[in-house]
């Protein structure tokens, strides 16, 4: 999962670009980067948080009234430094690209860019796959110029190759920004408008929430399929560049993902968690109709919102009994088993008060691997829990992501193959209630966000793009799970190259 935004203004986009990272940096935490462009192209990246790798002398450099941002959560590739995003090809015309998703035939068609296209690849990243395959269909669409003819027709051949999951922002030096959804619009992209006295800015990014931190009218969402192209004079074009196969949103983005104060696909983070809370409080209420519940804690932090529905609808106290360090990442994004393991008990403090001789009902909004609520369940009981009692908002994850999640083994997730009970006992819990699926989709969608499905195939198990395969699974497994990314981290990352980093 990765956060990309895009802005052509009227005036320099350095800073706006840099502000809309900062409101998407819980997408992504390992490295951050920005490109502008006036006559030349100007980029900074680096592995970090935003606000550790961009200086004052570094925003100074990004001159331009037009630029891309990303920040990234390694998935398909690894933590190296030379996998930041935005990627930048000089043939044709000078392209940068930040992708957010996971294309499920990355092999094939890094294969295919090599060998029939002729272009090369410097990293293991399916996003740089991505970026080639784009300047190659541009090469093909526009000879003199890139403009958004050519553009919309190379989007339209892109689809035809590319499978899996891709929201994309794209800028061609002296032509433009464009940006695009996959058939399905499993990953989310938004669009927005600011009228300036010099005309209207434009801004794509990953959620509503950046377009109101710059203070950018929200205008719709990006149609799944759809490109739309702001040409380097500020206008705005669309194109329906292959029709939808169906709206597929990822259901993960409103579990977990998403800040509550965005709105996707029509769709109010912040509400879809609210009845996640109330859903869950009912489903406690038929199993479980004489508990003895005696107040109701949150894991801070996106689980808060569902936790405080649900005490409200059982008419339990709802008390804060974690305070968390704000300045310790989230560690579901972090890469890698051993430093998610560390930080827990860095990220968290429990307040004794809260749970000494009290049976308490922790709420998190999921469980993947385990290992997080395992932890805190024992801060639970050291502090002075009675009884211990767990929910999720979401229900098990038994099935790997193959979507730009990093979810990639299925025997690194705790509920894969178990059963409720048999987690709790894992996770040290007196009890365990997940939420259902049907619940969870319920609680998801509305009347008025006309989208029928999800994607959920982490619970499922069923891939709305159809191409998944067993042997994909093994295979994504093989190069993708914490162990193999650990050793290739280590080879990529090791003292040589560290001694030459300053």
């Amino acid at each position: 999962m990765c956060g990309i935004v895009g802005i052509v203004g009227r005036e320099p986009v350095n800073q706006g670009i840099y502000d809309a990272l900062t409101v998407l940096q819980h997408r992504g935490q390992d490295a951050a980067g920005i490109v502008t462009a006036d006559e030349r192209v100007h980029i900074r990246k680096k592995n970090g948080l935003v606000r550790d790798v961009f200086q004052q002398n570094h925003m100074l450099k990004l001159t331009g009234n037009m630029g891309i941002g990303h920040v990234r959560y390694p998935t398909a590739g690894c933590s190296s430094r030379d996998e930041a995003q935005p990627f930048y090809v000089n043939s044709p015309f000078g392209i940068c690209l930040g992708h957010n998703g996971n294309l499920t035939n990355a092999e094939e068609l890094a294969r295919t860019v090599v060998r029939g296209d002729r272009r090369h690849l410097n990293t293991s990243s399916d996003s740089e796959v991505l970026l080639n395959v784009f300047a190659h269909e541009l090469g093909q669409s526009c000879r003199d110029r890139a403009d958004a003819e050519g553009v919309f027709a190379a989007v339209e051949a892109l689809h035809r190759r590319c499978r899996g999951a891709y929201a994309v922002v794209a800028m061609i030096l002296h032509a433009g920004i464009v940006g695009f959804r996959d058939p399905y619009g499993i990953r989310p992209l938004v669009i927005g408008r600011r009228n300036t006295p010099a005309g209207d800015e434009f801004i794509i990014a990953s959620e509503s929430v950046a377009l109101d931190a710059l203070g950018f009218e929200l205008l719709r969402d990006v149609e799944p399929g759809e490109a739309v192209f702001i040409d380097a004079q500020g206008h705005l074009h669309t194109r329906q560049s292959v029709e939808p196969v169906r709206h597929n949103p990822c259901v993960f983005e409103y579990v977990y993902f998403a800040r509550p104060d965005s709105i996707i696909d029509n769709i109010s983070v912040y509400k879809a968690r609210l009845r996640m809370g109330e859903a869950l409080a009912d489903r406690i209420q038929t199993l479980r109709p004489a508990h003895d519940i005696d107040v109701v804690i949150p894991i801070p932090d996106t689980s808060r919102t569902s936790a405080l529905q649900l005490a409200n609808r059982l008419g339990l106290k709802y008390r804060e009994g974690f305070i968390k360090n704000r300045y310790i990442a989230r560690t579901f994004i972090m890469p890698g088993q051993s430093m998610r393991e560390k930080s827990v008990r860095r990220k968290l403090n429990a307040i004794d008060l809260e749970f000494r001789n009290k049976n308490v009902l922790l709420v998190d909004d999921s469980i993947v691997r385990g290992t997080t609520s395992r932890q805190i369940i024992e801060m639970a009981r050291e502090a002075g829990a009675r009884k211990v009692y767990f929910a999720s908002a979401a229900p098990p994850v038994r099935y790997p992501n193959v979507y730009g999640i990093d979810m990639p083994a299925a025997s690194e997730l705790v509920a894969h193959g178990r059963t409720e009970e048999e987690v709790a006992g894992i996770i040290g819990a007196d009890w365990l209630v997940y939420q259902t699926l049907p619940d969870l989709i319920r609680a998801v969608r509305h009347e008025n966000a006309g989208i029928e499905e999800f994607d959920a195939s982490c619970f499922s198990g069923e891939y709305v793009t159809g191409d998944v395969t067993p042997r994909y699974l093994r295979n994504l497994e093989a190069m993708r799970s914490d162990q193999v990314k650990a050793a290739r981290d280590e080879s990529m990352n090791g003292p040589a190259l560290r001694a030459r980093v300053v």
